[in-house]
């Protein structure tokens, strides 16, 4: 069958879409774009926001009007939260957030008997991690490795836990199992993906936790490590000085802070307060040479004072991310914050606005601060006139050259150009 998907949201999205593309391929089918006529249009959704939920249904709307014969697909975390209104749709086929190799039997067994079927489970009585092909990007620079999913954390503002269900964590010898496939395979550089992986061990019972998978995959292959966001009580004194000795792990971590507000932060039911978190900047910044410290913060949370938002400001200035990605705060339905009294939309667009402000002062200091380092860039592709890829620290480097594609090369930096460092290859 031809086959069309379609991926929403986050990064264990996109990986969970490219294991289904390679079970597809080796089932025989064919993939095709989304835009194409197919046989089988398959939507794997989103609902961490309310925007998320509609680009899901309207995928779903799409591929009915534009093949009304064919098979329409949904699974994700989408129908997994809101069921009901999944079966509203047009879908032939409405699965979850789980088991992705059953839903695919599913989709050919309703392709051939075309009867509507919804096949849906409760997250939290999944046992085991479900293993997936790992894999990447065309091109073969940059692989995930799904390691965690579900999370427990239950914050004030998110329902993604009731999406994905508790913690599964994906076994240590499975991961280096896969990390030497990919290598294998060409692949430079590994990004460890999951929804919540700082709880990484933590349903295996073994003691073990996210350093020691760090260090196992480590030695499995001469592949770049990069991880994905972190919760900041992953980062302690054996943590840094572990990690530390890893000649491959990239020094760029991005800690989850939300806040820089306690008061703001107990609002969220985050787990952490500021002290704890500048705690875990301290002791990367001790560790390892200028890290790429970026963050996450949400602007306008209910009930953010003027005095709490500039209590955040200061906190962020004090801390000097490298980056970061700034929200105004969205309701999200069915979450204890969608009842908490709210503040007006303008509000929170300016106060987002006034912490990028902020944010990208930070960034261009941190960018200037590179002038003059060298760096191992892993090129990835030409752009603007430059063979541009990624330093360690996640910055995009741009260079003058031809045929550099998944090398690593060193490069002196002698400037910027934008948000991208630029520089002569040494």
């Amino acid at each position: 069958m031809r086959i069309a998907l379609y991926t929403l949201g986050c990064k264990v999205n996109q990986y969970e879409s490219q294991a289904m593309e390679a079970l597809l391929l080796a089932r025989g089918h064919h993939l095709v774009p989304f835009t194409d006529q197919a046989d089988v249009y398959l939507i794997n959704s989103c609902t961490v926001t309310a925007t998320s939920d509609k680009k899901s249904r309207q995928a779903v709307r799409q591929a009915r009007k534009r093949a009304p014969e064919a098979l329409v697909a949904l699974c994700g975390c989408y129908p997994q939260v809101s069921p009901e209104a999944a079966k509203e749709l047009e879908a032939d086929l409405i699965g979850g957030s789980g088991d992705r190799r059953a839903f695919l039997d599913l989709i050919e067994q309703v392709a051939a008997q075309r009867e509507k079927t919804v096949a849906l489970d409760n997250p939290f009585h999944r046992a085991g991690f479900e293993p997936l092909p790992a894999g990447g990007l065309e091109g073969r620079t940059r692989g995930m490795l799904k390691v965690e999913d579900g999370c427990t954390n239950f914050c004030a503002y998110c329902i993604i836990p009731y999406a994905r269900g508790g913690v599964r964590s994906l076994p240590k010898a499975v991961a280096v199992e896969q990390t030497a496939q990919l290598r294998r395979e060409g692949y430079r550089e590994l990004v460890f993906t999951g929804i919540e992986i700082s709880s990484w061990g933590h349903d295996l019972k073994t003691g073990e936790t996210l350093i020691d998978l760090l260090e196992a995959v480590s030695a499995a292959g001469d592949m770049r490590l990069r991880l994905g966001s972190l919760e900041p009580r992953t980062i302690t004194e054996d943590f840094c000085r572990r990690a530390s000795k890893l000649p491959n792990l990239c020094p760029h971590f991005h800690l989850s802070l939300q806040s820089g507000c306690d008061e703001t932060l107990r609002r969220m039911n985050r787990k952490y307060d500021t002290a704890r978190f500048y705690q875990s900047v301290t002791l990367l910044r001790a560790y390892f040479d200028r890290p790429a410290v970026t963050t996450d913060l949400i602007c306008g949370f209910p009930g953010e004072t003027e005095e709490e938002f500039a209590r955040t400001l200061a906190f962020i200035e004090k801390c000097g991310f490298a980056a970061m990605h700034i929200f105004p705060y969205s309701i999200r339905p069915g979450t204890k914050a969608a009842a908490m009294e709210q503040l007006s939309a303008a509000v929170k667009e300016r106060r987002a606005a006034r912490a990028a402000e902020v944010a990208s002062q930070m960034h261009r200091a941190y960018l200037e601060g590179c002038v003059g380092q060298v760096y191992p860039v892993l090129f990835e592709q030409e752009k603007d006139g430059y063979y541009t890829g990624h330093a360690p620290n996640y910055c995009e480097t741009g260079v003058r050259g031809e045929d550099l594609h998944n090398k690593v090369l060193n490069v002196k930096i002698t400037g910027t150009d934008g948000d991208m460092l630029v520089g002569e290859l040494t």
